[in-house]
């Protein structure tokens, strides 16, 4: 009875199949994928994090972890907010947070550890979402995350696994990662229908999608300059693999999951090298490699990429040093008891948390079309600080036009010189450059605060008001500093529309963008010579004379 009653457990949340329907070839691709996209986010945050959350930057996190000390309970605080940042906050720990990050994500993929390595990596990069602020809004967060969390159970234990032939990756782990690719596929697909916004049923959602995203690319203005049939196209296109053939993703004949495949991977690679959407597109793209059984992987048509995967899925016996996972009945005489105790406590961890996060994007997926459903929503709720367990959806709306918010500094009120960025639009004749998937986070939220109110967004008030001390660690977001040898005496952000040019406007000039400037977007402050700052002018009213 015993074993009757544990078997299906372990059927669903144990060991999965080896051979031709195993996972172990795309398990591996997928490991050293994450590992590099975990280093990619390390990476890109080590340049930025003292400017935007250091104890000088824009959005301090020892000021707002000391806010939610002051309002939360000692332990409800904890729980809202994540993060090591508790134990302290100085640029030193922040950076110290990210080198060891980069240190396990490189770990990860050289298959050293991976259990501890992705254990390391999740924690530290939920450290920093946790203490990010307006910094840490985006869906490619939580999908790392997401995945991040899942792989712990999905990667094969052991100091150097290899494709871990003793321990194949649990049907319950595997399916929960392949149901996160099909979420962020198929949500995508109902809000850009529930949304109602008219280009998607027009067809005329990408006419100008490449200029007016976060952060376009060079590749993105030539396909720009494209018929609309095209565009039409890709429209047709985008809706067809969002809302339907991502359901071969359930088919039961590998055909059919090897085509989707053969579809989506063009696909995703079309996006990344037409739009800057940080190392999202690539996890997506990881996690398609898992639609790929070991047969599928053989089957490689590259003759030493074939070659080199059949030898390493080569059936055969297990090394001498990898033990089998021991059962609950039939091997108890053959194995110590406390490996089966040991082994009872990773099965039912696993079965509860992997449970847990299927009811809960489940749940979140059924709210999406019936808002009032009556389910439980405390196991959702519990979960939402660690953005495990999420909804995805993107571009429900398409923007119509594209916003650019410049800082400026003046001495006399007359001549306003700009401060370069890295990464955004700015000089009209400076392509737009492929940074993807390194993330600019203090560029990107600049796309989405030009969409919206300043009073919506007073981090870039706060911007204002640091580059008025020509403070260094909020300079180092930008490209250079134009009041190097002296702080301004005046500030200002003024708002710009950008769009692109035509090939005759670029043959000709040699100009990818024109642009017009609207006004200010934030209040223009001016350095006092007590130290004080003071408003000199605010939006939508016109400057004082000179």
């Amino acid at each position: 009875m015993r074993d009757s009653a544990v078997s299906p457990v372990r059927w669903i949340f144990g060991p999965g199949p080896t051979g031709p329907s195993g996972h172990l070839g795309a398990r591996w691709i997928f490991l050293r994928a994450l590992g590099l996209i975990y280093y990619s986010a390390f990476f890109s945050l080590v340049f930025q994090v003292t400017g935007l959350i250091g104890p000088n930057g824009i959005l301090p996190a020892n000021d707002y972890l000391r806010y939610l000390s002051q309002h939360l309970g000692s332990v409800e605080r904890y729980w809202y907010a994540p993060t090591v940042f508790w134990l302290g906050s100085s640029d030193f720990a922040l950076k110290l947070v990210c080198c060891i990050g980069m240190a396990a994500a490189v770990l990860l993929t050289l298959n050293i550890w991976p259990r501890a390595m992705l254990l390391v990596c999740f924690l530290s990069y939920l450290s920093f979402v946790a203490a990010l602020q307006d910094f840490s809004s985006y869906q490619s967060d939580g999908m790392l995350l997401e995945a991040g969390f899942l792989a712990l159970f999905f990667a094969a234990p052991g100091l150097r696994p290899g494709l871990g032939r003793g321990h194949p990756p649990s049907r319950a782990s595997l399916f929960l990662l392949q149901w996160e690719w099909f979420r962020i596929y198929f949500e995508s697909g109902c809000v850009k229908l529930l949304s109602g916004d008219p280009q998607w049923r027009h067809f005329t959602a990408m006419d100008q999608y490449y200029q007016n995203g976060p952060l376009p690319t060079w590749i993105g203005w030539y396909v720009q300059q494209l018929p609309h049939w095209f565009h039409a196209f890709t429209v047709g296109l985008t809706l067809a693999v969002e809302l339907g053939l991502v359901f071969l993703m359930f088919a039961p004949w590998r055909r059919l999951r090897v085509l989707c495949f053969l579809i989506v991977t063009p696909f995703e690679i079309g996006i990344i090298l037409t739009a800057n959407y940080t190392f999202l597109n690539y996890l997506v793209l990881s996690l398609g490699f898992l639609l790929l059984d070991d047969r599928a992987l053989a089957a490689v048509p590259l003759s030493r990429v074939g070659r080199w995967i059949k030898t390493k899925l080569a059936a055969g016996t297990l090394p001498a040093d990898v033990k089998p996972e021991p059962a609950f009945a039939d091997d108890s005489n053959l194995v110590p008891r406390w490996r089966l105790h040991l082994s009872a406590i990773r099965l039912a961890l696993g079965a509860v948390m992997l449970s847990w996060i299927f009811y809960a994007t489940s749940v979140l997926l059924l709210w999406m079309f019936f808002p009032h459903l009556p389910l439980p929503t405390q196991p959702v709720a519990v979960l939402e600080p660690f953005r495990i367990a999420n909804r995805y959806g993107l571009f429900a709306v398409m923007t119509r036009a594209r916003y650019e918010i410049e800082f400026q500094g003046s001495d006399d009120g007359k001549t306003w010189v700009p401060y370069p960025f890295r990464y955004k639009p700015q000089d009209p004749a400076k392509p737009p450059g492929i940074y993807a998937p390194y993330q600019p986070r203090f560029d990107w939220n600049l796309w989405f605060a030009s969409l919206d109110n300043w009073r919506d967004n007073p981090w870039v008030a706060h911007t204002e008001e640091l580059l008025l001390i020509n403070d260094p660690e909020v300079l180092s977001l930008f490209a250079g500093n134009p009041s190097a040898e002296k702080a301004p005496t005046l500030i200002r952000a003024v708002l710009w529309q950008y769009w692109f040019t035509d090939l005759t406007t670029k043959r000709q000039q040699g100009l990818w963008w024109r642009r017009q400037q609207l006004g200010l977007y934030a209040p223009e402050l001016q350095r006092e010579a007590d130290g004080s700052m003071g408003v000199v002018a605010m939006p939508g009213t016109p400057p004082p004379e000179p």
